[in-house]
């Protein structure tokens, strides 16, 4: 059985993992991250891979999950995200040093892979990966190939338009999915209810110390949680505009599983019934196609390591 080893890298934390072609990590380690460090990066990353090499001699390659664009090559951070590697090479620095072959992939791509393959998308050809933490990503699986595009830049979902002329978002345009369907946009939903009606959204104040300027998606949650109309309020409209840009991409996409992943999912049915019902009113053809269920994904926390590693073993 051929192994592989993966390599999760997060802005925090690099965990990486040997992993078998089943999806099982059979070893795996953890390191602090130093984001603000280029050459502390790759040095842990390159730590991290060869410890788990000797560990594990038989395996064949190296995935690496990384935030930010990768080139198509495989290779190539064209621009990085919270990390300072933009323009590094990653893979030829660290296949130099660890001596196996490397591929490089988008973190959100990496983890979406292991839920097609092995997670909530198993036995599926065509699956759409939602990732839903403080901004909107995700993966593409169609007819059982990751989707890169002609860069490598492809399933930014987060930046498809839901809102013209709407809120503005961190990648220069207005009205991004990114900024109504995120942990992040629960809690500016949150924080408009609590600056215009107070006494409506007083329970999501009180659990944000009672400062409506320190509102949170966790704290909308909780309120939620204990049945806040306020709250729940707050997962409407989140889960109509997610619900809307879902049904624009299984216009064109046309998957049979839509995967959610991320904190935001921890929330369970406050966040799938918003959802499915917003996808079910706005999907094209409703009425003359399968249904597309919605599912919380089951890969967990080592998602990214296990996709990394699986893409490096294939490829």
């Amino acid at each position: 059985m051929a192994l592989s080893i993966g390599v999760d890298v997060g802005g925090t934390k690099i965990a990486a993992g040997v992993v078998d072609e089943e999806g099982a990590v059979l070893e795996r380690i953890q390191r602090a991250s130093p984001a603000n460090d280029r050459a502390s990066i790759l040095d842990t990353i390159v730590d991290c891979a060869l410890e788990l090499k000797e560990s594990r001699p038989e395996a064949v390659a190296v995935g690496i999950g990384a935030a930010g664009f990768v080139s198509s090559d495989r290779n190539t951070m064209a621009s990085g995200t919270n990390l300072d590697w933009t323009g590094v090479r990653i893979g030829d620095v660290v296949a130099e040093r660890v001596g196996l072959p490397v591929i490089v992939e988008n973190d959100a791509n990496a983890a979406g892979w292991a839920e097609a393959r092995f997670g909530a998308g198993a036995g599926k050809r065509n699956v759409l990966v939602v990732t839903l933490g403080t901004g909107v990503g995700g993966a593409i699986v169609i007819d059982g190939r990751l989707v890169r595009g002609a860069a490598g830049f492809a399933a930014e979902i987060g930046h498809i338009n839901v809102e013209p002329d709407g809120r503005p978002c961190g990648c220069g345009q207005r009205g991004c999915l990114e900024r109504y369907g995120s942990g992040t946009a629960l809690g500016v939903n949150g924080w408009e209810l609590a600056r215009f009606q107070p006494s409506y959204a007083a329970r999501i104040i009180e659990l944000s110390g009672g400062n409506p300027e320190h509102i949170s998606g966790k704290a909308v949650t909780a309120a939620a949680r204990e049945g806040d109309p306020a709250a729940l309020e707050c997962y409407a409209r989140l889960g109509d505009a997610l619900g809307s840009g879902l049904a624009d991409l299984c216009a064109v996409l046309d998957p049979e599983v839509i995967v959610l992943t991320g904190g935001l999912t921890e929330a369970g049915d406050i966040l799938l019934t918003p959802v499915r019902e917003s996808l079910d009113a706005h999907l094209t053809a409703r009425a003359h196609r399968p249904a597309i269920p919605v599912v919380i994904s089951s890969s967990g926390q080592e998602a990214g390591l296990i996709g990394a590693a699986d893409l490096a073993r294939q490829d």
